[in-house]
């Protein structure tokens, strides 16, 4: 069973319809992972901590707004839900509009609403009347830590909501050359217009987007069974999670020391390590409100090559 990314009601006037949202989405890209050219190690991406140069675990990671440079107010998952609850729970219908008023543009991202419990008859009612009507209502629904304008309308059985851009997101035109309707320079003729529409007739047909396939895509993995079918390939190897540090990178360790220590504390129980200790006590602690905190004067960005000290992991870049 796919997995609802958001779930709350739909509300217009004094109807309230609870509904679960799922992504209409698939990211169908080829997946290529980043290597260094010189060794084709794996290029990592990893979460620093711009001051101590260290990798920062996802526990560790809070949100913070900086309202004046070095200075953060930190909020919390719970701190942005209850900044407006019944924003962050309902798909709240402004109006109803022309479908063919909202211009192409405008369109964003594409979802899937379904009914939850006890939400299937009303959610047909709003289906059977947008279908009606030849409307699609226009809302406003948070997703995330976001604010979406979106549109609600029907296809066959079900209600899609398709993200729609704010009009402060969309560029002015105005300095993009296009030739004037009515410039002599790029006038066309009557004739010219029949001729094209004539074409355009001929190559018209019903929408079916099963026929159509992303064709780039198949000549990529042609070319890649080609590669492979012909050993173009390289072996790269894989980065040793239990590899020794290089040479002058720490102490000796005297192994023998360590195995006689270990047998000779077998069956105690292992103390804690002073790291367990010093991560325990500085785990953030819950608190009821956002707190605001000042931190260090910025310091310059450590190199590059001090967010990939230690492990290499495995990065992944898009096509």
């Amino acid at each position: 069973m796919r997995r609802a990314l958001w779930k709350g009601a739909i509300s217009f006037g004094l109807i309230n319809i609870p509904v679960e949202l799922y992504t209409a989405e698939k990211n169908d890209e080829l997946d290529f992972h980043m290597l260094d050219r010189r060794d084709l190690a794996p290029v990592g991406y990893k979460r620093v901590n711009k001051k101590s140069g260290r990798e920062v675990p996802w526990e560790n990671i809070i949100k913070g707004y900086e309202y004046e440079d070095g200075k953060y107010v930190l909020m919390s998952d719970e701190d942005l839900r209850r900044a407006n609850v019944e924003a962050t729970q309902s798909i709240d219908i402004q109006s109803f509009v022309e479908i063919d008023q909202v211009p192409v543009l405008y369109y964003e991202q594409p979802y899937y609403l379904a009914p939850s419990k006890g939400g299937d008859k009303a959610y047909a009612l709003l289906r059977e009347t947008l279908l009606a009507s030849g409307k699609m209502a226009i809302a406003q629904i948070v997703i995330r830590t976001r604010q979406h304008l979106a549109a609600l309308l029907p296809q066959g059985g079900m209600l899609n909501l398709i993200t729609l851009r704010y009009p402060t997101e969309l560029r002015a035109p105005d300095d993009i050359g296009v030739p004037s309707r009515s410039a002599r320079k790029s006038a066309v003729s009557k004739q010219e217009v029949e001729m094209a529409r004539a074409l355009v007739e001929h190559m018209s047909a019903d929408w079916a987007p099963g026929q159509f396939r992303d064709t780039y895509r198949d000549d990529v993995l042609a070319l890649i069974k080609k590669k492979i079918k012909s050993r173009q390939t390289h072996e790269v190897a894989e980065p040793d999670e239990h590899a020794a540090a290089p040479a002058g990178a720490g102490k000796v360790v005297d192994l023998m020391a360590l195995l006689k220590s270990s047998l000779e504390g077998r069956g105690k129980p292992a103390k804690p390590s002073r790291q367990a200790v010093d991560d325990e006590a500085s785990k953030p602690r819950a608190a009821k409100g956002a707190r605001v905190h000042k931190l260090p004067a910025r310091k310059p960005s450590p190199k590059k090559a001090s967010a990939t000290k230690g492990k290499a992991g495995t990065g992944r870049a898009q096509a």
